[in-house]
């Protein structure tokens, strides 16, 4: 249970660093990414160690370094993405509604 909560945090710091340095952090929430990273790496996690993986001491690495990792790669590309994306449909609805008066 230690190694959930302890992944969870880091994914959770990873999806705060990455809403905090983008630069479109205006048009989605902060917990966002970190929600994201949290849950890729605890799904992550628990297939890990239902793989079988945490139980040698040459593979236990893994199921802590492994989802970390990727909670920190979902975390840039959901800040990233939505983001973006969402910065984007607010411009084009600005011009929209400008457009009309």
């Amino acid at each position: 249970m230690v190694a959930l909560v302890i992944i969870a945090l880091v994914a959770g710091g990873f999806g705060a660093i990455a809403w905090g340095v983008d630069r479109y952090r205006a048009t989605f929430g902060a917990l966002l990414p970190a929600g994201a990273a949290v849950v890729a790496a605890e799904i992550l996690w628990m297939v890990t160690m239902a793989a079988g993986l945490g139980g040698t001491s040459a593979t236990a690495w893994i199921p802590w370094i492994l989802p970390m990792a990727v909670g920190g790669a979902v975390a840039w590309s959901v800040a990233g993405f939505v983001g973006r994306s969402r910065h984007h449909h607010l411009v084009e609805r600005t011009n929209q509604i400008l457009a009309i008066r």
